[in-house]
């Protein structure tokens, strides 16, 4: 009668051995083994989300000024910033946009490391100078970004430390998507029985409200996991460069202007300007510059000529070392502005040589900028670091609930440092198109995302010598239990087939 009862209980469990058991197991050993690097991304992450108004706090002497009246032509500026630090070549200048704003000339220095510069603050009204400070990146990082900007992609330990970023972001998408599909068969399968999918059922108690919170967040944040995941790699070292190739092969880099003059400066020809042409010829109307004036002394009129052609904003103004290379004005990376045009400009003549609209970017290239700077906190200001602090809040406490299900199930009589993962075998079970299929994309994302790929591999072997030494203990038996708190995430089946098992 017992038999009777439980052999049509114990048929799903037979029919399981597919998908949902093999992400069930992949979910387990990732978050066992790679949760403590997610969980430091995550929290270094969501301070680095904020990093952008921090900056501005911490480092308000530099970057706001008390003075008022006329701004004095960004050449003084320079020429103010270059008495300070005259050791030094002038390489750029971000120019104030607004009042009590400071602008930051940009210098090369030998000493910094790479992507570093040397920035001279300076009073646009006065010309005083208030203070020096090391900036990096394209977006011109002070140094309380950079410090958390370091700490978030590699610890503070080099490039030897950017393999725990990269192997947090590989895996982050990957247990997300397992994830939510196993949320989304749990529900499927339990729906009748008052299961919840989106909300927290407050009812609940012990590790069944643990495991509804983590699961329900989960379902909440995945997208933006996946989203955090995919920038995140294009950062990274050894995913990074394959998604630099990829790119490249397919036309999706971003565009850049030549700095290159014609040899003939008076054959020259202007690129077609969509605000207007006659732009153009207002900028070479103002007139030629002496020869003998360093380029630094044309920086107004090209940074006018920019202006009239269209790049309006905040801008990085290059300035080049000879007047035979064209000066660059950008649109750097600020809330709220979703361009980034750029032209270059010959500071003798003020004519405009070329140019890059962002309009006419692959899109692909668009959105690959518009990802970076909302990775970074800055594409739509405080509201877009607010946003990504609190992905930071949720990720870290489904991060830390995973593991309290892993705590209440956790090895008490021998069954391995990890405790005991879903069910083994779960590969074998899977149809033969099914196994082609898992190897194939084993195989594919482990080449385009080599971290990954050896982390893996590693979970494999682990695993084989996990089997193989719970063989020689004659403890078989134990394989073939439930995860570590995660067994509800499989759907039913699971409990029916090991009470046949017993019976």
């Amino acid at each position: 009668m017992d038999q009777q009862v439980s052999l049509p209980t114990a048929v799903p469990a037979a029919r399981r051995g597919g998908l949902v058991p093999f992400l069930l197991r992949l979910h387990f050993y990732a978050g066992v083994l790679v949760g403590p690097f997610l969980l430091i991304a995550t929290l270094t992450g969501g301070l680095y989300a904020i990093s952008p108004t921090l900056e501005q706090f911490v480092h308000r002497d530099q970057l706001r000024s008390g003075s008022t009246g006329p701004m004095l032509p960004v050449a003084e500026q320079i020429r103010a910033a270059m008495a300070v630090r005259s050791d030094l070549p002038v390489t750029a200048v971000r120019p104030a946009t607004e009042p009590g704003e400071t602008p930051r000339v940009l210098f090369d220095d030998p000493a910094l490391g790479p992507s570093e510069r040397h920035a001279v603050f300076i009073d646009p009204v006065t010309a005083a100078p208030r203070g020096e400070l090391t900036v990096y990146g394209n977006s011109s990082a002070l140094p309380v970004r950079t410090w958390i900007d370091r700490l978030h992609r590699d610890l503070h330990l080099g490039e030897p430390g950017r393999v725990y970023s990269e192997l947090a972001a590989s895996w982050l998408w990957v247990v997300a998507l397992a994830g939510v599909v196993l949320w989304v068969n749990r529900f499927r399968r339990r729906r009748g029985d008052g299961a919840r999918l989106l909300t927290i059922d407050r009812t609940s108690s012990g590790r069944s409200r643990t495991l509804n919170w983590h699961g329900a967040v989960g379902i909440w944040i995945a997208v933006g996991l996946l989203f955090l995941s995919a920038t995140g790699l294009s950062w990274s070292h050894f995913a990074g460069d394959n998604i630099a190739e990829l790119r490249t092969a397919l036309h999706w880099t971003t565009p850049t202007v030549s700095k290159s003059l014609p040899a003939d400066r008076d054959a020259q020809h202007t690129h077609p300007d969509p605000h207007g042409d006659h732009h153009f010829g207002a900028a070479a109307e103002r007139g030629e510059a002496d020869p003998a004036d360093p380029p630094f002394t044309q920086v107004d009129r090209v940074l006018a000529a920019a202006r009239a052609a269209g790049v309006g904003g905040k801008v990085e103004v290059s300035i080049p070392a000879d007047r035979a290379t064209a000066f660059t004005v950008t649109q750097t990376r600020q809330p709220w502005v979703l361009s980034n045009n750029a032209v270059a400009v010959d500071g003798t003549t003020g004519a405009i040589t070329d140019v890059s609209w962002f309009a006419d970017w692959p899109l692909a290239a668009k959105l690959t900028a518009w990802g970076i700077q909302l990775h970074m906190g800055l594409l739509f200001g405080p509201a877009n670091q607010v946003v990504l602090l609190g992905l930071a809040v949720a990720l870290a406490t489904v991060i830390v609930r995973g593991y309290l299900l892993w705590w209440r199930r956790r090895p008490t009589r021998g069954d391995g440092p990890a405790g005991r993962p879903p069910r083994r075998g779960v590969l074998r079970r899977l149809p033969v198109t099914g196994v082609l299929l898992v190897v194939a994309a084993a195989v594919l994302v482990g080449w385009s995302l080599p971290v990954l790929g050896v982390s893996l591999l590693a979970f494999v072997v682990v695993d084989v010598l996990v089997g193989w030494w719970q063989r020689r203990r004659g403890a078989v038996g134990a394989s073939v239990g439930e995860g570590p708190g995660l067994d509800d995430l499989a759907g039913d089946g699971d409990r029916a087939g090991q009470q046949q098992a017993r019976g």
